[in-house]
């Protein structure tokens, strides 16, 4: 532990005793009321620092896929886990992707593809794909329509993941329709 670190928590611990005992001695008649409304804020504090810690999470289920869209770009900053994720219309549905260059083409998960209207039921996985947690089976469809943006893709092929995936993936395929720029934090796609 630095000089600074260890004068900030000798100030922190002063002051938590400060204000302890100013409590203490200020209420002392009633003591139990006091402690449950320490207990109250306390509970507001650790919300606070659990919501901030999880804001990342938060963010993308409340806001999903916040890019900044144009008629001729779309704009996907990074979130605050490094990934790009961005919000695609599939079939009509909005459906939140995670931009995967290492994923050839588009792959859905069972979940969004039932969202979306596919009968995940009457699939027939023939194919397989490796993953993160290793081979899965795949099912081949076309897409009706993939709308990112003010783009408007029709009958665009996709896959259907047997297995365990967390979030639907765009690939390379699918990317393959712009001019894909990188810079840090950022990915532009053109047409």
């Amino acid at each position: 532990m630095s000089t600074d670190q260890s004068l900030q928590a000798i100030y922190l611990v002063v002051l938590l005793a400060a204000v302890v005992g100013a409590l203490y001695f200020g209420n002392r008649q009633s003591l139990g009321k006091t402690v449950q409304q320490l207990a109250i804020w306390a509970m507001i504090f650790l919300g606070v620092v659990a919501a901030y810690g999880l804001w990342g999470d938060l963010r993308r289920q409340i806001v999903p896929g916040a890019a900044r869209i144009t008629a001729s770009e779309v704009d996907i900053p990074a979130s605050e886990d490094g990934h790009f994720y961005v919000t695609v219309g599939i079939n009509g549905t909005p459906i939140l992707f995670v931009i995967d260059t290492g994923a050839s083409g588009i792959a859905l998960t069972r979940q969004d593809a039932a969202k979306a209207g596919i009968d995940t039921a009457a699939l027939v996985y023939t194919g397989q794909s490796q993953t993160a947690n290793g081979v899965v089976p795949t099912a081949s469809v076309r897409l009706d329509t993939v709308d990112l943006g003010e783009f408007h893709d029709k009958r665009v092929p996709a896959s259907i993941i047997g297995g365990d995936l967390d979030v639907s993936l765009l690939g390379m395929e699918y990317l393959s329709r712009y001019e894909v720029t990188f810079t840090r934090g950022r990915i532009v796609l053109k047409r």
